[in-house]
């Protein structure tokens, strides 16, 4: 008798411990972005995950998974696709494929952990086959950590495509057009800026006079136009004197003689 009851408790012991082997252990690591997957203490899987971004981080500790769903939308998301679903919270946090399998790796969810969904629905079958209440999740990290180790790239910002106008001609003081094409330079090699001088606007000549030399103008000299010049006199008065017509009366000629009436 006490033979047979040692047999039970040696059952129930081996029970035990199978039923503990039989449970799936998944470890999300966000630091990491990464989920691995253990079978009866084996790691079968490890693959590159999504957690929540920082304003939607994914809480840390272990929990005990307690629903499935194999075609599940998200009634918070605009019915955002969660195919085979996990889930191991009650505020709805779950583990589940996606779309945007070129993030994976780096925060980009609202909470959940998302896998690509051939893994998705790989690690469903396993769960569904052990049983969901012998499944474990456990997570670690920090979605900042993630994302100071690999920054996502910044998405180019969208604008909205317009007709370029041509580039508008620059023009010298006279109105001639000035060709401002950059000309090619050779690699390493420093060449000295020449400036050309579009025509005689670019010289003045000394105040007393003409002496055949040309000197360069100061900077920000144009010569006025002949509509200038006159308005500038006009505003310094030289215009604004008005002269009458002088009228010469030719005067009687009265001849002169050294002689006169006595």
């Amino acid at each position: 008798m006490r033979s047979f009851y040692m047999t039970l408790a040696g059952l129930a012991v081996f029970a035990a411990t199978s039923t503990a082997q039989a449970k799936i252990a998944i470890t999300v690591d966000k630091d990491a972005q990464q989920l691995t997957v253990v079978q009866d203490g084996v790691e079968k899987y490890r693959w590159p995950v999504s957690s929540g971004i920082p304003s939607y981080e994914t809480p840390n500790g272990s929990f005990q998974t307690f629903r499935m769903e194999e075609d599940h939308f998200s009634k918070e998301f605009d019915d955002a696709p969660m195919p085979h679903a996990i889930f191991f919270t009650k505020k709805g946090h779950a583990i589940h494929g996606t779309d945007s399998v070129s993030r994976l790796g780096s925060p980009a969810s609202h909470g959940c952990v998302r896998l690509s969904r051939e893994n998705a629905a790989t690690l469903f079958a396993m769960v569904k086959a052990d049983g969901v209440l012998n499944t474990t999740v456990t997570l670690t990290g920090s979605s900042q950590v993630a994302l100071a180790r690999n920054p996502r790239p910044a998405k180019p910002s969208a604008v909205a495509r317009r007709d370029i106008a041509p580039a508008t001609p620059s023009y010298d003081a006279a109105g001639n057009p000035m060709d401002l094409t950059p000309q090619a330079v050779a690699p390493n090699r420093r060449v000295a800026r020449q400036v050309q001088p579009a025509d005689d606007d670019r010289y003045i000549y000394p105040a007393d006079g003409n002496d055949g030399q040309r000197y360069p103008a100061p900077p920000g000299y144009r010569r006025m136009t002949e509509a200038e010049t006159q308005q500038y006199y006009a505003n310094r008065g030289y215009y604004s004197r008005q002269y009458p017509p002088q009228a010469y009366a030719p005067r009687p000629y009265q001849p002169r003689g050294f002689f006169g009436d006595n």
